[in-house]
């Protein structure tokens, strides 16, 4: 059974950081990615790796401050977040990738930016 269960959110000022965790049990995707909504906002994609890492690819709201890497000894994805805005607020979610679709997701982490 796959699980992807995440970590990390939180309240944080403006300028703050926050690190979130993604720990991936069941198998092993070659894509991982994260995705966030925010109230009343469609999901949107936030940041993307491949197996290795070697290809890494984000938002450009997101692309000079946040940066996704995963260690696949801990099943491990994360996302390093700096310079947190407030339009930053939102319900941040886990992704796999099957193919070209994201199937599995996690529960999401809520992360809170104060202004």
């Amino acid at each position: 059974q796959v699980q992807l269960v995440e970590s990390g959110g939180g309240l944080v000022q403006a300028g703050g950081s926050l690190r979130l965790s993604c720990v991936v049990s069941g198998r092993t995707f070659y894509e991982m990615g994260w995705f966030r909504q925010a109230p009343g906002k469609e999901r949107e994609f936030v940041a993307a790796i491949n197996w290795s890492g070697g290809s890494r690819y984000s938002a450009d709201s997101v692309r000079d401050r946040f940066t996704i890497s995963r260690d696949n000894a801990k099943n491990t994805v994360y996302l390093q977040m700096n310079s947190l805005k407030p339009e930053d607020t939102a319900i941040y979610y886990c992704g796999a990738s099957v193919g070209a679709r994201y199937n599995y997701w996690g529960q999401g982490t809520q992360v809170t930016v104060s202004s």
